[in-house]
């Protein structure tokens, strides 16, 4: 079973704002999502299938707990609340399907692939994370 625990830092970032436009972010918005985004602090722990991940940013902080095949609530990178059911996509790389809650949108999932010492997080398009040495 690969290990994804340890703290990443971005390293690259592509299409972001091109997602958020696809959510239907306003520019105002969008503006300040991105330059937040644009130094996350990633800190991943992981106890087999289970799995703790806190995002910071210097706009917010967020953090998931999930468990592999396990459904969890959580939020769109745009906010809106869904139902979210990770698996496992192949050996090294888990795929999150997000369901919304309410109402309707494009359909986003994320999923997050670890190769050597390199951790790619793609959301419905690329937005790629690397491990900190």
């Amino acid at each position: 079973m690969p290990n994804f625990a340890g703290t990443w830092k971005m390293k690259s970032s592509e299409n972001f704002d091109e997602l958020l436009k696809a959510l239907g972010v306003n520019t105002m918005l969008r503006k300040v999502a991105v330059a937040a985004a644009s130094n996350p602090h990633v800190e991943i722990r992981q106890d087999g299938e289970k799995f703790y991940i806190k995002t910071s940013t210097s706009v917010r902080t967020t953090e998931i707990n999930f468990h592999i095949g396990e459904e969890f609530d959580e939020e769109t990178v745009d906010g809106r609340k869904c139902k979210s059911l990770p698996t496992w996509e192949s050996e090294n790389k888990i795929r999150c399907k997000q369901t919304l809650v309410e109402g309707d949108g494009p359909k986003t999932f994320w999923t997050r692939e670890l190769n050597g010492d390199e951790l790619t997080l793609v959301k419905s398009k690329d937005l790629k994370c690397y491990k900190v040495a």
